[in-house]
């Protein structure tokens, strides 16, 4: 499976890693231009490749993992999706870290902003849930699996994201459609930063 992703922080990093290691391809992608990527395409080995947000936005699927304050200009003037699956891994802190604290979104879910910015996409709301440093272990003791949430108003979409993130080797949990779902994951809802694991 081709993966897109805008973004190449720690969050896109870690999710190129699992992706790789479970034999998917990469596109990996920042606002600044592939060539500030070029140590991070060496260091990720011969199946990463590193291009411009278009070409990582054109992948069948595609993380999104940019600060939130970038969300609308990472996902500004790009091809039309054509009911490709966008990955929304973000998290509405209103700087881009914990310290600024969590944006109103009013009535919607963050993920609902995020596809409000990108027509026509699948949006699925999935890793945002936890730290990095956490997600690192996908099977912290024996017999139990880390349980990574979806979210989205697409079945079959999400169905493809849960088989994803199971390749990756982790226990995945529905939690309905954007609004309601969205708004349980996204920063400030009752599971975020919570650490769930599901025995096997």
């Amino acid at each position: 499976m081709l993966i897109g992703i805008i973004g190449a922080g720690n969050v896109a990093q870690t999710f190129a890693r699992f992706a790789l290691a479970a034999g998917h391809d990469v596109i990996l992608s920042n606002s600044r231009g592939p060539e500030t990527l070029h140590a991070l395409e060496q260091k990720l080995g011969v199946r990463a490749r590193i291009e411009r947000t278009a070409q990582a936005a054109a992948a069948p699927i595609v993380l999104l993992a940019v600060p939130w304050p970038g969300v609308e200009s990472a996902l500004r003037d790009l091809p039309s999706w054509d009911d490709r699956i966008l990955i929304d891994a973000t998290n509405g802190f209103k700087d881009g870290t914990p310290a600024g604290g969590v944006v109103d979104a009013g009535s919607r879910s963050t993920s609902e902003v995020v596809a409000s910015h990108a027509s026509g996409a699948r949006v699925v709301k999935a890793f945002n849930t936890n730290g990095m440093s956490v997600l690192a272990n996908t099977s912290p003791s024996p017999g139990l699996k880390r349980v990574l949430f979806v979210s989205g108003d697409d079945s079959t979409a999400k169905g493809v994201v849960v088989d994803l993130l199971q390749s990756f080797g982790f226990a995945t949990l529905d939690l309905g459609d954007l609004h309601v779902g969205g708004r349980l994951q996204q920063v400030g809802g009752p599971i975020a930063g919570r650490d769930f694991l599901l025995a096997e």
